[in-house]
């Protein structure tokens, strides 16, 4: 989601427990994993005493790393945990609950809120957060038309996106401790269900995924959306499920569907020449990807085992790293990266 201040994720001593730690949700219980990473996976974390209730559909660490988040399928929608070198017992639930099962979530870049999109209306949810939920923002008032499936927030805190099902695809606000009135829609909309949208670092950038060609969508950002940018040469090669920048920005990758599964551009000002595909294809349609806060690893998650993949970054793949000894138990929906 938003980026987080570059430090070096080998043996760093990150604020939620002293090391990295990489998270995936996924179909079946416990719903969340949790691996320690340097340079390949270590050892699987306990799982925590209390499990979300379905399907783990998003994680994300806050930006300080103390605190782990799941979007999922079953009320309350969204457990979040304290996190330190493994799970804490589960805060309790919003006292308002989002409406509906729960696609992404994503915290503020200061830490100080967390938005969840999901399947009913108001369709986005966003509370408070200090150690747990505060009470529930007012709904924006022109909601998402139609069920939400991707949040985020830009990094200099100042917007929110959206990405949903129907036209326009996307809606965008601005945030301050609360929804602006809607920004106008870009003039050239995404061209199907939007899946999710992401910020670039210097928050200049917008793109969305989505669910017909191109499947990827980028824009200008500057309190609004500017001129579509051209579609990349080589699109992805189907659905797009989510996207990511690298921290520092250099590069933006896309989970789709259909081999190779994983397609990732140069990004400055637009798409450059697609990559090369990896060497080892992650196993099956690709649903989330991630970066490290250090731009050095790039980690995927898929509908077959080893559910989960993850590879050396720099300005390619590097060679796949060994799976984990203890997989995800079922299709791997989403991962990240503890801040370093």
């Amino acid at each position: 989601m938003d980026p987080i201040t570059l430090n070096a994720i080998k043996g760093a001593a990150g604020a939620g427990g002293g090391e990295v730690a990489l998270a995936v949700g996924h179909a079946s219980s416990p719903y969340v994993t949790v691996y320690s990473w340097t340079s390949g996976f270590g050892t699987k974390y306990a799982d925590p005493s209390t499990l979300p209730a379905n399907s783990g559909i998003s994680v994300a660490f806050s930006p300080d790393g103390a605190d782990l988040a799941v979007a999922h399928q079953g009320s309350a929608h969204i457990s979040v945990y304290p996190w330190s070198s493994g799970f804490g017992t589960k805060y309790a639930d919003p006292s308002t609950l989002p409406i509906g099962g729960s696609y992404r979530l994503a915290f503020s870049p200061d830490g100080a809120n967390i938005a969840v999109a999901h399947y009913s209306s108001p369709y986005i949810t966003v509370y408070p957060w200090s150690s747990g939920f505060g009470a529930k923002y007012a709904d924006p008032s022109t909601l998402p038309p139609d069920t939400s499936r991707g949040v985020a927030f830009s990094p200099d805190g100042d917007n929110i996106a959206v990405a949903h099902s129907t036209s326009p695809y996307v809606s965008v606000y601005p945030w301050s401790s609360g929804f602006g009135t809607k920004y106008s829609d870009p003039s050239t909309t995404p061209t199907g269900q939007g899946n999710q949208v992401a910020f670039s670092p210097d928050s200049a950038n917008i793109v969305v995924t989505h669910e017909v060609s191109p499947y990827i969508t980028a824009y200008p950002w500057s309190s609004g959306f500017g001129t579509k940018y051209a579609d990349p040469s080589t699109l992805p090669a189907n659905f797009g499920m989510d996207t990511a920048f690298s921290p520092d920005g250099a590069d933006l990758a896309v989970a789709h569907f259909t081999s190779p599964y994983v397609s990732v551009y140069p990004w400055s000002s637009g798409f450059g020449a697609k990559y090369a595909d990896p060497s080892t294809l992650p196993g099956g349609n690709c649903q989330g990807v991630a970066f490290s806060s250090d731009s050095a690893y790039i980690a995927v998650t898929h509908y077959t085992s080893p559910y989960i993949t993850v590879y050396p970054w720099t300005s390619g793949f590097g060679a796949k790293y060994a799976n984990p000894s203890t997989t995800p138990t079922s299709l791997g929906y989403a991962p990240a990266f503890s801040p370093g």
